[in-house]
This record gives structure tokens, sequence and C-alpha cells, in this order.
């Protein structure tokens, strides 16, 4: 089961829907997959799930273990402010420690109107990734200028598909 996480907490964002994308991409490569989606933590989970009240909060405790208990994990991350979504990081420091994603393959996808497709981003998150000892997938996916590659739900440049086929098979074959 690979587990992708939607890394905003923006209802109805181009994270979801490139999550969907996954999700069918990883279907036709013969593997099973669930997306969480942070637009679905529960809103007060910075001042009621973390630090001192860890563990003491009921809905953000089974998104958090959904994520930690995924066996491989694909994260897509968009652009926020040259780095990623803030939620996303408050969201991490609501993991156990020692970090139950010690060992596990992790997959990152960024995402941007941009052109360059979060690479800083993916960069910030390779380290804490690294610090929670996962396993970083060396091919990062980067897709750019979502408004002309991302149109009606499908990815549109040939090169970026062959990217996702090819991370999906090495996320899969691991």
């Amino acid at each position: 089961m690979i587990t992708i996480v939607s890394s905003t907490n923006q209802k109805n964002s181009r994270s979801r829907q490139i999550a969907e994308y996954y999700r069918q991409q990883i279907q036709q490569a013969g593997a099973e997959s669930r997306i969480v989606d942070l637009a679905d933590l529960p809103i007060d989970f910075i001042y009621s799930a973390l630090y001192a009240n860890f563990g003491k909060h009921d809905a953000f405790n089974a998104i958090r273990d959904s994520v930690e208990n995924a066996s491989k994990l694909i994260f897509i991350v968009p652009e926020y402010n040259g780095s990623f979504p803030g939620v996303l990081k408050a969201f991490l420091d609501g993991f156990h420690y020692p970090s139950k994603l010690s060992g596990k393959m992790v997959a990152l996808v960024g995402i941007s109107d941009g052109g360059s497709g979060n690479p800083l981003g993916m960069s910030h998150l390779t380290d804490i990734m690294s610090f929670m000892n996962a396993t970083v997938l060396g091919l990062r996916v980067k897709i750019p200028f979502l408004k002309k590659n991302w149109v009606e739900g499908e990815i549109q440049d040939e090169f970026i598909k062959t990217l996702i086929r090819q991370q999906i098979e090495t996320l899969v074959s691991f």
C-alpha cells in the first residue's frame, strides 16, 4: 500500500488533484494506494494535538497514524514561499519520536506555478525526512508551470509523464 499525501490544507487544491492522478497511475502499475489530504486535518490540531498535548487528539492521531503506518509514501509538495506549506511541517512535528518513518521509502513530487517545480521545498523536506531516517527516492518529480502542464486532470508534458511512471515503478518495486 502506497500512501499519497496531499501536503496542503487548502480544500480542493491542485495538490489533491495530482494526488488523485498519482493514485490512478499507481493502480495502472498494479499496486494499491490511498490518499491522505492535509485539508482533512482538524482545524485546531496545532493547539490541541502537538507538544504537551501529544496523543490527545483522536482525529489528528488517526491521520498521523495513517501516514506513520504506511509502508511507502509519496508527498505531493506545492511551492509556498520558496519551500513547502507550513501545515506540512506542523503535521510532521506531531509524529512520534523516534520516527516511525525510519527505513521507509518516500517519494517527492514538487509542483509550482513557476518554472522550477519546487526544488527548494523538496530539498527542505528531504532534510526533514533524512532526520526522520526515511529513505528519500532520488528521482524527485518536478511539475512546473501548472497552468500549462496540468489541464483537465491530466499531465500535458510527455517527459514529466515518463518521470512519473519511472518514479512509481521504482517505488512499487522497493
